[in-house]
């Protein structure tokens, strides 16, 4: 027969070994309230992986090279290139030659892509309320620097 103190601790054992799944877990119910969203909005072609991308693009002014997008979003080359390519073919951005380097491309929203911007923001908006709900602003910068201590662990 288990006491109460070992259930306890089989408990706080399988919810430390499993931080993985529930980070998991969060990342899934994130990404389809971002979906919802963007259905209901009416954005054809968008889907919660382009929005490092167009969070990055939404600040810039000018044209960038795609090596600026891989390095902002955290992404490899190929994966950013397939959202760019995607973009491009909804009409959300445009691919420009770089004058000095053939083989660099730079990017840019189009009209099309800009007009995404209020709700992009409007959706950020509503997933950061419904990710923190009530929890004090010490707590979710102490969550978000104890997930930065994770990402650099998993990343040395």
């Amino acid at each position: 027969m288990t006491t109460m103190k070992q259930r306890t601790s089989i408990k706080t054992s399988q919810d430390l070994e499993g931080v993985v799944g529930r980070i998991a877990r969060i990342r899934g119910a994130a990404n389809l309230l971002i979906e919802r969203e963007l259905h209901r909005r009416g954005m054809i072609g968008i889907v919660p992986a382009h929005g490092s991308v167009l969070h990055f693009l939404f600040s810039q002014e000018n044209p960038v090279p795609i090596t600026s997008l891989v390095q902002r979003s955290g992404r490899v080359k190929s994966t950013v290139t397939g959202i760019v390519n995607t973009l491009e073919r909804y009409g959300y951005l445009s691919k420009q030659p770089c004058d000095q380097d053939a083989r660099c491309v730079r990017v840019c929203l189009t009209d099309k892509g800009w007009a995404l911007k209020k709700d992009f923001e409007e959706i950020s908006v509503l997933l950061l309320a419904k990710l923190y709900g009530g929890m004090p602003e010490q707590d979710r910068n102490l969550l978000v620097g104890l997930l930065s201590t994770v990402e650099d662990n998993l990343e040395s």
